[in-house]
């Protein structure tokens, strides 16, 4: 794997050798795969349906939803395989092409995060020019940037990773191709290789929180203003959910990420990394669908409608 072992396939470890304890997280895997689908896929149905919802605000719902869904197909189907299969082998291609979608859609789902932090402050700040700031024209223009950004920046990623040469035994600790047990394989110094990543994680990361903790400061400082208890009592939900999903992603991310290699820990990692690739894609929709009145309503309507045809 690399320049010098270009077509050498790499062979992932897992979680575990054992074949109970693997059949055990098939499992429990393969049912948070199908709920973390099924659960965001609903979200995006009831949005498309139900035109009351037609609004920023779920808009970027779907679009978070959607990325949701590729995050976790493209890491957990094939470690579903892996986990009952003898042979764990995965391509040079493989790998490369795992990594760059995997940190395309990470990158975006940060920068997304950042926009619909921005989302709140316009509809808590400026209610009554919601509609116009963020009009469907700068909500597409907002979305496109965010993903063009992220296959832009996951493509330095991983050009600098897997350009690293790999001398092998390519033993890859983890369940997935991810940078840093990616990293820790090559047989070079992999100094300018951190320096990259580190600049590209202080400017996604760190930068994205730091923008979404500034909307929130200015969010908080608004919500002390309102007067309407139920006003007041959404505001601070609708915050609250937001900032759930936030924190949850960004923090075992910035553990990940934000350090040396030589601090690497593949067992500790490999549970660290199911938090932003598995959990928030799981609890995405639970935190922002099942305690959102109007996606309840939506969900309401539906069934009723059914049932009348």
């Amino acid at each position: 794997m690399g320049p010098d072992c270009l077509n050498v396939p790499s062979n992932k470890l897992g979680f575990t050798s054992d074949l109970t304890s693997n059949r055990i997280l098939f499992i429990i895997f393969l049912l948070l795969y199908l709920c973390s689908v099924l659960g965001n896929g609903l979200t995006i149905i009831l949005i498309y349906l139900d035109s009351h919802l037609h609004i920023p605000m779920y808009f970027f719902l779907s679009i978070l939803s959607s990325l949701d869904i590729v995050y976790v197909t493209t890491t957990i189907p094939q470690m579903l395989v892996h986990l009952l299969s003898n042979s764990k082998l995965m391509s040079f291609e493989g790998c490369w092409l795992q990594m760059y979608v995997f940190s395309a859609l990470g990158i975006s789902e940060c920068i997304l995060f950042v926009v619909m932090a921005y989302d709140r402050y316009v509809a808590i700040c400026f209610p009554l020019r919601y509609m116009l700031i963020l009009n469907w024209d700068v909500c597409v223009r907002l979305v496109v940037g965010t993903c063009g950004s992220g296959l832009f920046f996951s493509l330095v990623h991983t050009f600098f990773t897997m350009n690293l040469p790999f001398c092998g035994p390519n033993m890859i600790n983890h369940y997935f191709c991810e940078s840093p047990s990616v990293r820790v394989l090559a047989c070079m110094d992999t100094y300018i290789t951190e320096m990259v990543d580190l600049v590209l994680s202080i400017l996604m990361i760190v930068g994205s929180l730091s923008l979404i903790l500034v909307s929130y400061v200015c969010i908080t400082l608004a919500i002390f203003k309102i007067k309407s208890t139920q006003s007041l009592y959404k505001a601070f939900s609708t915050c609250a959910s937001h900032l759930t999903v936030v924190t949850l992603f960004f923090a075992p991310a910035i553990y990940i990420y934000m350090r040396p290699t030589s601090s690497y820990n593949p067992e500790r990692d490999k549970q660290i990394s199911l938090f932003y690739n598995v959990f928030t894609a799981l609890l995405n929709p639970v935190v922002y669908s099942l305690r959102n009145k109007d996606i309840k309503v939506a969900f309401i309507k539906v069934i009723v409608r059914n049932r009348v045809v």
